[in-house]
């Protein structure tokens, strides 16, 4: 007796009960993986964008979004802040390194970062071709850039003004790139690199002296101008209880953890995923319970059968297990489907992302999902056993009686 022939003609002979038992058991673990996914992925960006990052310093508002800003990219800077001041911060015995940053222009949603040499060191960048900026409206290209505006070394193209959109173009001022980077893995692949003083002659029509890597004695030229932010890393482990308290009450700056500041963001993101996941597995229990119905009133309505396959000779077990059998090849086959509903619903979501600095995609697994199958087993395993109990109590005499 083949166990599964038998079961895929019973499973087909009430289809549209089968179709719609795989229907629920797909649409909960499809909700699983696109959280396993995101989570998974939303984690890994936090991490690697901000790592080596101890703090961020920028103008007072929400410490939330001023990491969002400065170190993701993904919302506006809470203001600027006087690069005198910065300057004196990035002095500071408890700093190791400083990286400043001037935002305020992008180029078809992707942001130009007015920065120095110590952006680079920071996130480890390497070239794929090309140098790095040196001189005024020169820029380096993120890996995504380059991919997506198809440009190369030696093109030139006009900013916009803001941080998305093509509105408010700086046509008196073209770029240059002069390099593109290898893939980092990390936001610097969105972000466009130039100088700070490319990004103060974009906003002012007299600025025609011309400034390198604004770092060490050349900062004091720009000591009327202001910044974005500072992206610090500290000498000493003991300088995160001294120097955040000394810039938040001392200045008129404010200090933000990336480590605080995204814990904080996942304990908010945290409410709806466990919403979700709660939503879910309510579908997957619908999901067991009507299986459990369809395969306990097939047994009512197979009794007849069974009572003949057991004169046939088939044995109570092999019975029994042909319900189990049913039950769990379901579950598997919504799983399956399940996975594969998340996978590509989640890259249809990244695909139609408005900011390319958060892109998700489908294209990836975690370790998790193996858990959905089991899980989907597990259901399919429990929603048959009563059924399949059933088997034990079918007297083959009164049955064929009945039946004659």
């Amino acid at each position: 007796m083949n166990i599964f022939k038998i079961s895929s003609k019973n499973l087909v002979r009430n289809k549209l009960t089968t179709i719609l038992n795989i229907i629920l058991v797909a649409f909960g673990i499809g909700i699983l993986s696109i959280l396993f996914l995101a989570a998974n992925q939303i984690g890994n960006k936090l991490e690697k964008n901000a790592r080596d990052i101890d703090l961020v310093v920028g103008a007072k508002g929400s410490p939330l979004q001023l990491i969002l800003s400065s170190i993701y990219h993904i919302d506006y800077p809470t203001g600027n802040i006087p690069a005198k001041d910065a300057y004196k911060l990035m002095q500071n015995s408890m700093v190791k390194r400083a990286v400043p940053l001037a935002l305020g222009d992008n180029y078809n949603g992707y942001r130009i970062v007015g920065t120095d040499s110590t952006f680079s060191n920071l996130y480890g960048l390497s070239l794929k071709s090309g140098n790095f900026w040196h001189k005024d409206l020169e820029v380096t290209l993120g890996s995504t850039v380059a991919l997506t505006s198809r440009l190369k070394i030696g093109d030139s193209f006009f900013g916009a003004h803001g941080l998305t959109g093509n509105g408010d173009i700086h046509k008196q001022h073209a770029y240059l790139v002069k390099g593109i980077l290898k893939p980092q893995g990390n936001i610097t692949d969105n972000l466009i690199l130039t100088n700070i003083g490319s990004v103060y002659k974009m906003h002012e029509e007299k600025h025609n002296q011309e400034h390198g890597h604004v770092s060490g004695a050349e900062a004091k030229e720009i000591n009327d101008k202001q910044i974005t932010a500072l992206l610090i890393q500290y000498k000493s482990p003991m300088s995160v209880i001294v120097f955040p308290r000394m810039v938040n009450q001392s200045t008129n700056m404010q200090a933000a953890s990336p480590a605080m500041e995204s814990a904080r963001l996942f304990s908010l993101i945290g409410v709806g995923i466990d919403t979700l996941q709660w939503f879910a597995v309510f579908i997957m229990a619908i999901a067991a319970l009507s299986i459990f119905i369809s395969l306990y009133n097939a047994m009512k309505e197979r009794k007849y059968d069974l009572a003949i396959m057991r004169c046939l000779g088939a044995s109570k077990s092999k019975l029994f297990f042909l319900v189990m059998f049913e039950g769990v090849l379901v579950t598997l086959i919504g799983a399956l489907l399940g996975l594969l509903i998340g996978h590509a619903a989640l890259e249809v979501i990244g695909a139609y992302q408005e900011s390319s600095q958060a892109k998700l995609t489908g294209f990836t697994a975690v370790p998790q999902e193996i858990y959905l199958i089991w899980i989907g087993l597990f259901i399919g395993t429990l929603a048959s056993l009563i059924p399949a109990m059933q088997i034990y109590k079918v007297d083959i005499a009164e049955t064929l009686t009945k039946n004659r």
